[in-house]
C-alpha cells in the first residue's frame, strides 16, 4: 500500500490541503504545513509554482506569481519537501503542471521527489492518454500519479482514468478554475456517483470548497475533500496562521461529525 493510499481509512473522511510552496515565503511554508497536519489534515498538496497555471483561479495564480518572484523553482520545492518530510508524518504530494516536470526531466524529477519523501503527483494539464511515460517513472519510484476528472468528463474518459489513476482520483467539483465559492453544484453527487460506477480508487473533491458546511456536504458522497484557495486567502490576512489553524480544526470537526 502506498503512502497516499494509507490516508484513506473506512471511518475517516480525508482532509487534503493545498498550499503554494514559497508563498508568501519559504519560512511560512515550513510553518504552515506542520500546522495543517496538527490541526486535522491527512495529506498536503505542495504546489510547485508555474507561470501559466491554467487550472487555477486568481487566488492561487497570485500566490504562484509571488512565489516565482521569490525565486521558487523545482529544486527549491524539492528541498522544501525534503525538510517537511522529516517534520510531518502525513503524506506530501506535489501539484504542478507538466512543463516544469518535463523541463526538469521526468525520470530525474520522480527520483528526486521520491528521495525527498513525496508520495504523489498531480498534474492537471496531463491527460491520461498522454501519461504513459510519466506513469512509468512515477511507478518506478513509488509515487502515485493522480488524475483529474471534471463534471463534463465523458464515460470513456472516466473509465480510462479509473484504470490508470493511483492513490486517489481528483474530482473537480465544477467546470472552471480553482477558487473559494459560496455554493457547490447541485449535480455534484450525481457526478461522484457516475465515477463510482467505474472507479475503485478513493474519490476526492476539490475546487470551490470554502467552509466546513460545504466540506461535510461533499464528504457525504466522496472519500475526501480538497481545500486550497480558502487556505491561501486566510494566509493572506493573518501572518500568524491562527486563522488557518482554526479553520482546519472546524473542517475536521465537521467531517468527523458525519461519521456513523
Amino acid at each position: 500500500m502506498s503512502k497516499v493510499s494509507k490516508v484513506f481509512q473506512p471511518n475517516r473522511k480525508a482532509l487534503i490541503a493545498y498550499i503554494t510552496t514559497g508563498y508568501p515565503d519559504l519560512d511560512t511554508t515550513l510553518k504552515v504545513v506542520p500546522l495543517l497536519a496538527e490541526t486535522g489534515c491527512d495529506l498536503i498538496e505542495l504546489g510547485i509554482p508555474f507561470s501559466d497555471p491554467l487550472a487555477d483561479g486568481v487566488t492561487i495564480q497570485n500566490a504562484s506569481h509571488r512565489a516565482l518572484q521569490n525565486g521558487i523553482n523545482v529544486i527549491k520545492c524539492l528541498e522544501t519537501a525534503g525538510k517537511l518530510a522529516y517534520i510531518v508524518k502525513i503524506p506530501l504530494v506535489f501539484m504542478t503542471y507538466y512543463n516544469p516536470v518535463m523541463h526538469y526531466g521526468l525520470e530525474r524529477f520522480c527520483k528526486d521527489a521520491s528521495e525527498a519523501g513525496v508520495g504523489g503527483l498531480i498534474v492537471p494539464d496531463l491527460p491520461p492518454e498522454e501519461g504513459d511515460e510519466l506513469e512509468q517513472c512515477t511507478s518506478k519510484h513509488d509515487i502515485d500519479l493522480v488524475y483529474l476528472l471534471a463534471p463534463n468528463s465523458t464515460e470513456e474518459r472516466i473509465r480510462l482514468v479509473a484504470t490508470r489513476a493511483r492513490g486517489f482520483i481528483y474530482l473537480v467539483s465544477l467546470t472552471g478554475v480553482t477558487g473559494a465559492r459560496n455554493s457547490l453544484s447541485e449535480d455534484l453527487p450525481l457526478f461522484i456517483q457516475r465515477v463510482r460506477k467505474y472507479a475503485r480508487q478513493p474519490l476526492c473533491v476539490g475546487f470551490g470548497i470554502s467552509n466546513p458546511e460545504q466540506a461535510a456536504q461533499v464528504a457525504l458522497h466522496a472519500d475526501g475533500v480538497i481545500i486550497g484557495s480558502k487556505i491561501i486567502q486566510l494566509m493572506e490576512t493573518d501572518q500568524s496562521l491562527l486563522k488557518v489553524g482554526n479553520f482546519i480544526k472546524s473542517v475536521r470537526k465537521a467531517l468527523d461529525a458525519i461519521q456513523t
